[in-house]
């Protein structure tokens, strides 16, 4: 793929700048107007171009059969576990609610980057068939901590990329959470769909990158998909119920990460004056305890339109019947629309371990051990819509979502590389984030692919986007902002 020319002077950059600009139809012209018209609008009706088949058990009439079957089987199930990513912030609460119901899960594979001390005391504790690392010097160093501590029970002891796959494939799990960040959650799901294990989804990449690919393999092997991030859950949680042709609209609600409070004009003036003060604040969210790149994509609300790509893989709705609205107490998770023009919603606390637990025990409603929602103590709830021109890569996602194809993996690729430019301060600015996307998804066009994208195909586009940005990165310039 060539490397086409970016001139990054201003806050757009030299192309035609399609994915800045204001649609004139569909969500995005929606959004732009009052908090009320988001909740009005009625989009196609649900009844428009663009609607697929949800990778997600819902608006068929097999997934309701499905839910109901497994519904009446009652709460006292056994599921049999593979977690991804057992050392981060999704990994360890699914180890809570292990903790919290220990009749309702073993624990059968552990993979993590390098934290061997860590991973010890897990698999210490739950003795897994196999445990995964990132290198092979912390894999040696959690088989000597084992073997100190006179672990009885040793694990497979695997590395790499090949072990999280050999974690994900374990024979005997049946459900895989997949809570590592990035495209490289995207193999090791494929090969757990293929051994017919159900996906206990907080991987956004899977989709986001991967939906060409695993949606159709989701069918082929009837697994399955089941959000474990709040908003997707939130929505699944909804759709319960809903019978098939009855969802009309999905809309996301979003925190409005760290510069909610900031007008458009402050946010780009603090850009200008104070580019530190932004890193700072950038990488701090102000109500979720989450990890530093999905806090980062908060702050530049990317986080929020790889949601739109994913819950459109996730429930099969258009992009034009999938909104948002910022909602800054984080306490409605998201909602649907039916055809009657109902709103369901889902509320709870901000605790990702709500939307963690109903993703490993759907549909069953386990009893645990947390506070209870009182809504009199919140005492009100608000919302509004989110400036598109404050947080451009609302758009790029949309733009990237109806293009379809290997346009997702290219956006999802050229954030994660910027994104972690930004937090490594090679002096990357808050606003040089969405003109690096945008100028990959220009480059792109030259070879973009919308039919029988296979996964070489989006593996080769990740590949491409990062060496773009990485490239690209060299050329940005500061210069005045034009708003």
């Amino acid at each position: 793929m060539k490397l086409a020319s970016l001139a990054l002077s201003g806050f757009l950059v030299a192309h035609e700048a399609s994915a800045f600009a204001p649609y004139a139809g569909g969500s995005a012209n929606r959004a732009a107007k009052t908090s009320l018209d988001v909740f009005s609008t009625p989009g196609t009706l649900g009844t428009g171009e663009g609607w697929i088949d949800p990778s997600s058990p819902v608006n068929t009439a097999a997934s309701l059969e499905k839910t109901l079957a497994e519904s009446l089987k009652g709460s006292t199930f056994q599921k049999r576990i593979s977690i991804l990513g057992s050392t981060g912030s999704i990994g360890t609460q699914t180890l809570e609610i292990v903790d919290a119901c220990p009749d309702n899960y073993v624990v059968d594979a552990l993979s993590a980057g390098n934290n061997a001390e860590l991973m010890a005391e897990q698999v210490m504790k739950y003795s897994p068939k196999v445990a995964s690392l990132s290198t092979p010097e912390a894999a040696e160093k959690l088989r000597a901590i084992l073997k100190e501590r006179g672990c009885a029970d040793m694990p497979e002891i695997v590395h790499g990329a090949d072990g999280i796959v050999e974690a994900a494939t374990v024979s005997s799990a049946d459900t895989v959470v997949t809570g590592i960040v990035g495209a490289a959650g995207l193999l090791p799901t494929i090969e757990a769909i293929k051994l017919g294990k159900d996906i206990a989804l907080a991987n956004k990449e899977t989709l986001i990158s991967g939906g060409p690919v695993i949606n159709p393999l989701v069918e082929k092997h009837g697994i399955n998909m089941l959000p474990a991030d709040s908003e997707h859950s939130a929505i699944f949680q909804c759709l319960q119920g809903v019978p098939p042709g009855g969802l009309r609209r999905v809309i996301l609600t979003a925190s409005g990460g760290a510069f909610r409070d900031l007008s458009k004009d402050e946010l780009f003036k603090m850009c200008e004056e104070d580019a530190r003060a932004v890193q700072k604040k950038a990488t701090t969210h102000p109500n979720w305890d989450m990890g530093a790149k999905i806090t980062l994509d908060s702050a530049t609300m990317m986080n929020k339109g790889l949601e739109v790509i994913e819950a459109h893989y996730l429930f099969g709705a258009s992009y034009d019947d999938i909104d948002i609205v910022i909602h800054p107490q984080s306490i409605v998770h998201s909602m649907v629309e039916t055809q009657d023009t109902s709103c369901i919603a889902q509320l709870g606390w901000a605790d990702m371990r709500l939307p963690i637990v109903y993703s490993v025990s759907w549909p069953h409603r386990l009893k645990m051990p947390y506070k209870p929602l009182n809504l009199a103590e919140i005492g009100s709830l608000t919302f509004k819509a989110p400036d598109r021109e404050k947080y451009p890569c609302i758009q790029l996602a949309y733009d990237a979502g109806k293009m379809g194809g290997t346009m997702t993996a290219v956006l999802n690729a050229a954030n994660e590389a910027a994104n972690e430019m930004f937090r490594e301060d090679v002096g990357l600015g808050f606003l040089d984030i969405p003109k690096l996307i945008e100028g990959a998804m220009e480059a792109h066009k030259e070879d973009f692919k919308d039919k029988d994208v296979t996964l070489d195909d989006i593996l080769n586009c990740d590949a491409w986007a990062r060496e773009y940005v990485a490239e690209k990165t060299k050329d940005v310039v500061k210069a005045p902002l034009i708003v």
